[in-house]
């Protein structure tokens, strides 16, 4: 019998499959390491079941992907929540662009949720809500008050969602508040420097009814950004669409050009000046990269 679904985790060449009929361990056949390629968390595929008592099965056929992640390796995202902390951690907000710019660039839709919003100053909240309200939908929320959660459930609907950001700041405590069964392990923050431990080792899904899959994906305190040219970086920032037009030269890469309209509506507060730092610092970083 053949059946299809998703690969909701894989672990020591094991593929665990969730089918209408339940989940399946399968393992993946060797003509996929011939041509190379790798079954992702996340990958539709058709399995033919070997045994339906024991839930046993061979991965067949890999479908086509939508998007693909490269760290965590994940793919057919349906969109992305960029989870941060508003205080304990406190949010670092060059790497909350990294992650942002990392989804655009894969055309992954984003939102970010802002979790422990009942202990974050609300002059702090406020000011990053309103750096990004009008690019992304913001969410506070508090896991602990279950605050929030509500208008998550609403959104991770009939879609698979991804979940990343840094560690410590409620990703896992949010999985389990969302999916109870899953039961992931969820840590204190280290006193010392304030910094979450990273509790999730692997990148698995959970299915959270109405047609929903989460994953969790490992805590990260630092993201790389894989952008082959620099010049392509000012695509992945849009709010600066709307300012480009008023560029003087075409192919502004709004850096050291004059007449530059991004630039300009930064210096009018148009445009948030922290988003155009970071916009800067990593525009620097792909040219340094791709020079040596």
């Amino acid at each position: 019998m053949v059946s299809d679904g998703r690969i909701i985790r894989g672990v020591g060449g094991f593929y665990y499959v969730h089918t209408g009929d339940g989940v399946y361990e399968c393992r993946a056949r060797g003509i996929f390491r011939k041509m190379g390629q790798k079954p992702l968390v996340g990958d539709k595929v058709h399995i033919e079941v070997l045994d339906e008592n024991a839930k046993t099965g061979n991965l067949t056929e890999i479908l086509p992907r939508s998007c693909e992640l490269i760290r965590p390796a994940v793919a057919n995202i349906d969109e992305a929540l960029v989870v941060f902390a508003g205080a304990k951690p406190a949010p670092d907000m060059n790497l909350m662009d990294r992650f942002l710019v990392m989804m655009e660039s894969k055309s992954i839709p984003v939102a970010i949720v802002i979790n422990k919003c009942d202990i974050t100053d609300e002059d702090e909240l406020a000011e990053i809500v309103n750096t990004y309200r009008d690019i992304y939908p913001v969410i506070p929320i508090s896991v602990r008050e279950n605050e929030g959660i509500d208008k998550i459930r609403n959104l991770i609907r009939n879609k698979f969602t991804v979940f990343a950001g840094p560690s410590g700041v409620g990703k896992s405590s949010l999985t389990n508040l969302l999916v109870p069964e899953a039961s992931m392990e969820t840590g204190e923050l280290s006193r010392k420097i304030d910094r979450g431990k990273q509790t999730t080792r692997h990148t698995e899904l959970f299915y959270a009814g109405d047609g929903a899959y989460i994953c969790d994906t490992p805590g990260f305190g630092s993201v790389d950004l894989f952008i082959d040219d620099e010049n392509d970086l000012k695509n992945y920032f849009p709010e600066f669409g709307k300012y480009s037009g008023n560029c003087r030269f075409r192919g502004c890469a709004h850096m050291g050009e004059k007449d530059c309209g991004v630039k300009e509506a930064v210096s009018e507060g148009k445009i948030a000046e922290s988003r155009y730092r970071d916009y800067a610092i990593f525009y620097k970083e792909l040219a340094d990269r791709r020079k040596f």
